[in-house]
């Protein structure tokens, strides 16, 4: 058996919390993400009663403070659009309250990683992972090595080709209206037919509209960073 480490994925809508050595032998929870001081609270309860951990890694949603250079903002939620979240320290009280290393990412750098060392990319070295939900975004792995740069990639706010006549839909994200995210998100779908996206039948207009977005991404993604493969994960995927 290896190392006894924790898990934490911090997502927009539920947390995710886990202690194990690898993915078939995992005891986990799930709650939904609150305001951060008793989400927080929460996390730390999870692994004090579970004991014996050796380090944790945290994959969260972003933007993120992913440089461990800049202590002033790494294992922190930057300037999030999710109320209440914005600035708030993660990883900070998780290694106060722990006593143990905690290494912090976003949540997809997390799941591109998980893709490679357990998943559907594992003997490949290049690689994307984008997830389609509550927001988008994408994790980049090139050459082994996650994607960092002066910060991390934002896949989700590519700006794509809007078509008003065919979509008039003014797009949902508070930063840029019709990026990625703000057209193709789960919320997005629901802003626009006024349904959730879990209400729409197969045959509904909506699916070949959002498959023409994400192809437009996927399109761009392939031609800028190369990947070996692209993986397509969250909600709306499912």
């Amino acid at each position: 058996m290896g190392k006894r480490v924790g898990a934490v994925e911090a997502g927009g809508t539920k947390i995710v919390c886990a202690v194990g050595s690898s993915p078939s032998d995992l005891e986990e929870i799930r709650f939904p993400t609150e305001e951060p001081a008793p989400t927080i609270g929460r996390i730390c309860e999870f692994f004090q009663s579970a004991g014996g951990i050796e380090a944790i890694g945290v994959g969260s949603f972003g933007p993120a403070g992913v440089d461990p250079e800049n202590p002033e903002t790494y294992g922190r939620i930057l300037n999030t659009p999710k109320p209440g979240w914005a600035q708030s320290d993660l990883a900070g009280p998780l290694r106060e309250s722990l006593g143990v290393p905690i290494h912090f990412d976003t949540d997809v750098n997390a799941a591109a990683l998980g893709e490679g060392k357990w998943g559907a990319a594992i003997g490949l070295h290049t690689f994307s992972y984008l997830t389609v939900g509550t927001g988008i975004g994408g994790g980049a792995i090139i050459d082994g090595r996650i994607l960092h740069g002066s910060l991390h990639p934002e896949i989700g706010h590519l700006r794509v080709p809007h078509d008003l006549d065919r979509d008039p839909f003014a797009g949902c994200c508070p930063f840029h209206g019709d990026c990625l995210e703000g057209l193709a998100s789960g919320p997005a779908i629901a802003e626009r037919w006024g349904r959730d996206a879990r209400e729409l039948p197969p045959e509904h207009e909506a699916w070949p509209l959002q498959a023409h977005y994400l192809g437009l991404a996927l399109a761009n993604l392939s031609l800028t960073l190369s990947p070996q493969m692209i993986i397509l994960g969250g909600g709306v995927m499912e």
